[in-house]
């Protein structure tokens, strides 16, 4: 059996799958000061009457780290940037308690400047009697050569909590990317940390024994214990949830939106021929931008409790909460309160939903049904004028999808997915003003549970081989080692592959998962003098491919090329 757990700002859902199917599923509400109570009542509502040796996997989709970032919530953290020329360091300073140091390592990987020890201790004392306790260390080209990088964090030592290298981020180049990811990832250390440790205390304390995984925000899992080092991987994996849902409970193979209407915001995602399309670069999330890989999504503040007020002549919606809705005890009407009146959901109580509506209705001068079917109305259109704003930027630029661009390629939607707990209610609306026929798949309103249950272990390694050099890097696992001149293409693919596929069974991979895929294949003769070879330049990317563990809806369910 296998417990997907999707915390989200306003419910924690669960389910239960036997065999690959639901057996049960839970919802109670989400309390974001307090998410393991969340959890555990979730938890104890559907293991009720199970056996605990008979639980394969557990699976959590959470917002603790997504949430943390956006609300300002998070620690302080000292960086020490090794820049070298080129980028002002204005540009890239993050944070009052950026320094930056002599020492830097260019293109190639090469040392070119030394690290001045001195330096550097200072920079560690300073952050000791500002009581910093995290901190960041991130040098240019470090994936191509970490030794800088090291080296800063062996001066410093065991002084900190917690110390992130930039070049165990990400494979990618992008030097104020990596600085920021880095940055983030020692800001949330903390908070994700103390989190995994009441998650794992918790299972425990139920007496199981499964692997407990996270969902990322590319769609896949990670052992939760082998999480902690990189927490911001785990940011927007509430949106990675619905879109791996959707995958698990639709054969859809067209163009199509996907919409995901929560109680406090409704992310969208879009699908290019039943793939779900890729952040180039990485994510952005708190105004910083990221070398996260994470799929292509879009919330905003629009959901079944947002706050519905009345100004200069007109309603709004969002995109704010202020609690649930008026039918619930909440102290202002939402458009659920707006569909209770209508008749289309018989949920809460209808007294307190019309008496929120009728309030609203005296400040317009219209009827309760008018007003409740304006707020209504407002809703949809918001919903779906986002996303064709987010379909009108796609199509201004290359398509990517988790595997590929698709140069060229107009994504035109012909349906819409929507799931969540108002989809029923909003499919056929939505259908009718957005002009998409709608499709509101079975078990939608625990979508995200079921799409994070049966997410498979996803990781990608990136090697660089310069044989002129004599080395090869994997940036992503630390790797730095020596090579022969005579290093070939081959030999590298072959490390690569065997690197990734012990990465991904570290991360908790199964065997009958690893589907990988090499997505970036170059090699660059390098002459000197008088036009002779002096070497091969090599770079390779693999990666395990996104999709749903092996045995569900196999043929036509993964996240395919």
């Amino acid at each position: 059996m296998i417990i997907g757990i999707d915390v989200g700002g306003t419910h924690t859902d669960a389910v239960l799958l036997e065999a690959l199917q639901i057996k049960k599923k839970a919802k109670v509400l989400t309390n974001q000061e307090n998410l393991i109570e969340s959890l555990t009542a979730v938890t104890k509502e559907i293991f009720s009457g199970e056996d605990p040796g008979d639980i394969e996997r557990i699976v959590l989709s959470t917002t603790i780290s997504t949430n943390a970032i956006v609300q300002g919530k998070t620690d302080r953290v000292g960086m020490i940037l090794a820049s070298g020329p080129g980028l002002p360091p204005e540009m890239l300073r993050i944070g009052k308690d950026t320094h930056f140091i002599s020492g830097y390592v260019n293109h190639r990987g090469i040392r070119v400047a030394g690290t001045d020890s001195g330096e550097v201790a200072g920079i560690a004392d300073l952050f000791e009697r500002e009581n910093i306790g995290h901190v960041g260390i991130v040098g240019k080209f470090s994936t191509r050569n970490p030794g800088l990088e090291t080296e800063i964090g062996d001066i410093i030592g065991g002084r900190f909590r917690h110390r992130s290298f930039g070049h165990l981020m990400s494979g990618n180049l992008n030097f104020p990317r990596r600085i920021a990811t880095t940055y983030l990832n020692a800001a949330i250390w903390d908070t994700y940390s103390t989190f995994v440790k009441n998650v794992m205390d918790y299972v425990g304390h139920m007496r199981i024994t499964a692997p407990v995984y996270i969902l990322k925000a590319d769609g896949g899992t990670s052992k939760i214990s082998q999480s902690v080092g990189y927490p911001v991987g785990s940011i927007l994996s509430g949106p990675a949830a619905s879109i791996m849902g959707i995958l698990s409970l639709t054969d859809g193979r067209e163009d199509a939106i996907a919409l995901d209407i929560g109680g406090t915001t409704t992310d969208i995602s879009i699908f290019a021929d039943g793939v779900p399309l890729l952040e180039p670069l990485g994510v952005t999330i708190g105004g910083h931008k990221t070398l996260i890989r994470g799929l292509l999504t879009r919330s905003i503040g629009v959901g079944g409790d947002s706050r519905v007020g009345y100004e200069d002549g007109e309603f709004t919606i969002g995109p704010e909460r202020n609690g649930p809705a008026a039918a619930f005890g909440g102290p202002s009407p939402t458009p659920t309160d707006a569909m209770i009146v209508l008749g289309l959901t018989d949920i809460g109580d209808g007294g307190k939903a019309l008496k929120a509506i009728q309030e609203m209705a005296s400040l317009a001068n219209r009827s309760p049904d008018e007003t409740a079917q304006e707020i209504f109305d407002l809703t949809c259109r918001k919903i779906l004028s986002a996303a064709g704003e987010m379909l009108g930027e796609i199509n201004d630029k290359p398509v990517y999808t988790v595997h590929e661009i698709l140069e060229g390629k107009k994504v035109t939607p012909t349906v819409v997915y929507i799931v969540g707990g108002p989809a029923g209610p909003m499919a056929p609306y939505i259908e009718k003003m957005g002009g998409y026929p709608s499709c509101v798949p079975e078990h939608a309103e625990v979508a995200n549970a079921i799409g994070a249950a049966l997410a498979r272990t996803t990781t990608e390694v990136t090697l660089l081989a310069d044989t002129e050099k004599g080395e090869v890097t994997i940036a992503e696992e630390g790797i730095q080692a020596s090579i022969s001149r005579g290093f070939s293409h081959q030999d590298a693919m072959d490390l690569c592959e065997e690197t990734l596929r012990k990465r991904a069974l570290r991360m908790g991979a199964r065997e009958d998962d690893l589907d990988m895929e090499i997505i970036e294949d170059q090699t660059f003769n390098m002459v000197r003098g008088m036009g002779s070879m002096a070497g091969k330049n090599i770079r390779i990317k693999a990666q395990v491919k996104p999709g749903l563990i092996a045995g569900f809806k196999q043929e036509a369910s993964d996240v395919r090329q």
